[in-house]
């Protein structure tokens, strides 16, 4: 395999940086949220989940109050 010096490969990594499609801060910012919204959603629902099995379990072996 042959080496590539340190320059070459700072502008071989610069010409393929500016082939990369950039999203927009609109794009970012949309993403950003859909993704939190997505977080909130699946914790909540592990959240009850959760508390659902604990009341099951308690009721069956008879810890509830």
């Amino acid at each position: 395999m042959a080496k590539t010096s340190p320059v070459e490969f700072v502008r071989q990594v610069r010409q393929e940086a500016s082939k990369v499609t950039w999203p927009t801060r609109k794009e970012t910012l949309i993403t950003t949220a859909t993704v939190l919204a997505m977080v909130v959603l699946v914790a909540l629902f592990f959240f009850l989940i959760d508390q659902f099995f604990s009341w099951g379990v308690k009721v069956i072996l008879g810890l509830g109050n």
